[in-house]
């Protein structure tokens, strides 16, 4: 896969909603449930962070649950992208990008979005021909007034800006030009993961579903 054809394929992605939740599951046990309640909400895309020892098996349980579109975050190495795409990953998603993740994503023909933090680091993906970046840490990095500042010199650029965005602060991201939609912890948080409280998560699944754009 080309690094043009993964921009137009996780562009497709981004377009689905507003809001990707990024999720760090403990207990494989939540998976399915979890992602049923962020479907039902509106919120059919969903980043599972492989930050925890039951990523994998949270990730093949997710993709079977219908109308669910499941990809893995924090992609590091290339070992990391062949078990993520085994396990059923159909995108992924890296705080950073390294030109051998990149290769290991195209020979995988894994649709990535690569982060970047600068114009500099946004300028190389560029140039190696994706389009559709993750912003990453975003609120760390400069925020929303960072990000509108690379809409005019890197127009060709959209965004996905992950990294302290939160309910009150998303519509700030979700405003600008070049942000198709932003990256959030918020719909699925721990206490109500814990809890079993799927109604609750279907909620907040659904008022960050109805967020503008």
């Amino acid at each position: 896969m080309t690094p043009a054809e993964a921009s137009v394929k996780t562009k497709a992605v981004c377009d689905l909603a507003p809001v990707i939740p990024v999720l760090v599951v403990e207990d494989p046990a939540t998976a399915r449930p979890l992602a049923e309640a962020l479907v039902k909400g509106g919120l059919p895309v969903l980043e599972v962070t492989l930050r925890t020892d039951a990523a994998l098996e949270v990730i093949a349980e997710m993709a079977k649950v219908d109308g669910g579109v499941v990809g893995a975050g924090t992609l590091l190495t290339s070992d990391d992208v062949e078990k993520a795409k085994a396990a059923g990953a159909t995108f992924g998603v890296s705080p950073g990008s390294t030109p051998r993740l990149m290769d290991a994503c195209e020979a995988n023909d894994l649709p990535t979005l690569p982060g970047a933090a600068s114009a500099t680091e946004a300028m190389a993906l560029l140039e190696r021909g994706y389009t559709v970046q993750k912003f990453f840490p975003a609120e760390a990095a400069g925020g929303a007034k960072l990000l509108k500042s690379l809409a005019s010199p890197l127009p060709q650029i959209r965004f996905c800006p992950t990294g302290g965005v939160s309910l009150s602060n998303a519509t700030d991201y979700l405003s600008l030009p070049n942000t198709l939609c932003v990256g959030g912890s918020w719909v699925a948080p721990a206490n109500l993961v814990k809890a079993g409280d799927w109604d609750g998560i279907t909620k907040l699944a659904a008022e960050a579903a109805a967020l503008p754009r």
